[in-house]
């Protein structure tokens, strides 16, 4: 399983998104610190959820660090939020 396909499971899991993207940026951080030969190391995700209702972006983001914590931890050097309750 890659690096995206972990966080979209995960966060599929966590937040029964409506929608959900989860966009390698790797390509555009190559040769720059925490960039990795093979890719996979940042990250954009787009997500909407009726679970983020009534929450500040700070803990919107929170909520998917905790969701995320071990590939921040070991495979995941950047990462964008674009975090939504409704379309």
């Amino acid at each position: 399983m890659t690096v995206a396909e972990k966080i979209e499971d995960k966060l599929k899991r966590a937040f029964s998104p409506s929608d959900l993207a989860v966009i390698d940026e790797s390509h555009l951080h190559a040769g720059h610190a925490g960039a990795r030969p093979q890719g996979e190391s940042h990250f954009r995700v787009r997500i909407v959820s009726d679970k983020f209702a009534g929450l500040s972006r700070v803990a919107r983001q929170r909520a998917i660090y905790e969701v995320l914590a071990e590939e921040l931890a070991t495979d995941i050097h950047a990462l964008a939020l674009e975090v939504k309750d409704h379309p």
